[in-house]
């Protein structure tokens, strides 16, 4: 082993690693008067040590050789340092090898024997690469200020929608939130209960889909003994629960017809009847409704009452779709990945560059919740300390494995060995968005087209196109 002194002190220190002295030899000079600080090493039990005394930018080393294994020190960074980037060299022999290393996470390989311009230039690119990403680490690091209430996002949207609920927190208007499942409403409801003067008071929430209309109505206003035939003894509803405090209603549109008329009267003058009694309930309590379906829509199709929707609708706080605020996934799926790397014990730091390219390709149709559970999943299955690929669940490899869907660090070729086109690296991708979009959805083009922002004649062209056609319904 040997080392070469540091042109300064934030100089980029790759190791080598080679059996062959005069190769190893040639490389590290070759390096070192580029002005990299370098340390080498013959096996990979020497770089190995070298890796465990001091941090590393950059590995050089042989993919298949004696004494040296590039694919197990592959392995090694990937579990236990996760910034440093590795480049193989390889001789005829060893080429797959190589290439199969490249599949696993390395940067690049080269053919030996070595050019050392194009050594120089492979190394340069590596760790421009390698600036890059920590850069956006830093970045999204310095982002997290954008965490409100637990809520994270830094998409001008949910900047705005953190104005909101600052500004309404500590009035009595009623607030509708308004979203697609998955997107935080129960977050954004519980962050307007934080913020105001009822903090200290409770805060009880109440799914009103979850429930059958009678069981509902028990829910909110109570019973009292004998109001039906298993009302044992008498039960105190969730508003008289939220005195003082709020209470949160999902899934308002759920409500049927007689129960809205006893919502409308509560929300009118905070009075209602326990089922089965007479004597009327006052309570203080702050009303917060949420909704993941089109209420006004709900309204014109006779399905919720006009004067409800206009007693709920004082202030509307609107929820963007993940896919509308993709800038926000990658410091989603890091707040996550903190999280539960802590919870479960991991030492799981970060990402692989392509893992994030699929995390920030796929469409999200179960927006921030679909998120967090796959970041879990990838959590929980990671055996390094990056999340790969094949952590990720299988529509979201499979995209980014599909076709040319990303050049890779050689920069990509179709079968015949030229560079594709535009159109033929988008076309696995959109395949694989529309195959996924269709599964989510139970193969209904109607929500399918709706989930992707185009009409059913686009997506019908577009089923056609790829084969497709048999995997939705028309609906």
């Amino acid at each position: 082993m040997s080392v070469s002194e540091p042109a300064g002190p934030t100089t980029p220190t790759v190791l080598v690693v080679d059996p062959d002295r005069a190769v190893l030899e040639a490389m590290r000079r070759s390096l070192a008067d580029r002005g990299y600080r370098t340390l080498s090493a013959r096996s990979s039990g020497e770089a190995l040590e070298l890796l465990r005394a001091e941090p590393v930018a950059l590995v050089l080393a042989e993919a298949a050789g004696d004494g040296c294994d590039g694919l197990a020190l592959l392995d090694h960074v990937r579990a236990h340092c996760p910034e440093t980037v590795v480049v193989l060299t390889a001789d005829y022999g060893s080429v797959e090898a190589a290439m199969q290393a490249v599949r696993q996470g390395a940067f690049d390989y080269l053919p030996k024997p070595v050019v050392d311009d194009e050594l120089c230039m492979v190394v340069a690119r590596a760790l421009d690469h390698q600036r890059v990403l920590a850069e956006n680490r830093r970045l999204r690091s310095a982002a997290m200020p954008m965490a409100f209430e637990g809520i994270v996002g830094g998409d001008w949207r949910m900047v705005r929608v953190f104005e909101l609920i600052e500004a309404v927190a500590d009035s009595r208007a009623t607030v509708l939130i308004t979203g697609e499942s998955g997107t935080g409403k129960s977050l954004v409801a519980r962050a307007i209960h934080r913020r105001s003067r009822r903090r200290e008071g409770p805060f009880v929430e109440v799914s009103c889909g979850a429930l059958p209309e009678m069981l509902l109505e028990t829910e909110l206003f109570g019973h009292v003994r004998g109001a039906f035939t298993d009302a044992v003894g008498d039960r105190q509803g969730k508003f008289a629960a939220a005195d003082g405090g709020t209470i949160f209603l999902d899934e308002i549109s759920a409500a049927s017809a007689a129960l809205q008329v006893k919502l409308l009267r509560v929300l009118q003058e905070r009075t209602f009847e326990p089922v089965g009694s007479n004597r009327t309930v006052s309570v203080d309590v702050r009303v917060i409704v949420a909704s993941n379906r089109d209420l006004w829509g709900e309204v014109e199709a006779g399905r919720f009452r006009r004067d409800l929707y206009y007693r709920v609708n004082v202030v509307n706080i609107a929820l963007p779709p993940l896919r509308e605020r993709m800038g926000d996934i990658m410091l989603l799926a890091e707040h996550f990945l903190r999280r539960f790397a802590r919870e479960n014990g991991k030492a799981v730091v970060g990402f692989t560059d392509r893992a994030a390219r699929a995390l920030e390709a796929y469409h999200w149709p179960g927006n921030v919740r679909e998120l967090e559970n796959c970041i879990e999943r990838a959590v929980v299955l990671s055996r390094t300390g990056r999340i790969d690929l094949e952590d990720l669940p299988e529509e979201l490899s499979s995209l980014a494995l599909a076709g040319s869907a990303w050049p890779t660090s050689s920069g990509g070729s179709t079968s015949s060995g030229r560079s594709p086109t535009l159109a033929e690296a988008l076309a696995g991708p959109e395949k694989q968005i529309i195959r996924a979009a269709l599964r989510a959805h139970g193969g209904s083009r109607t929500a399918t087209a709706r989930a992707l922002g185009i009409n059913r004649t686009t997506l019908y062209k577009k089923m056609k196109k790829y084969g497709l056609l048999g995997k939705g319904r028309a609906d």
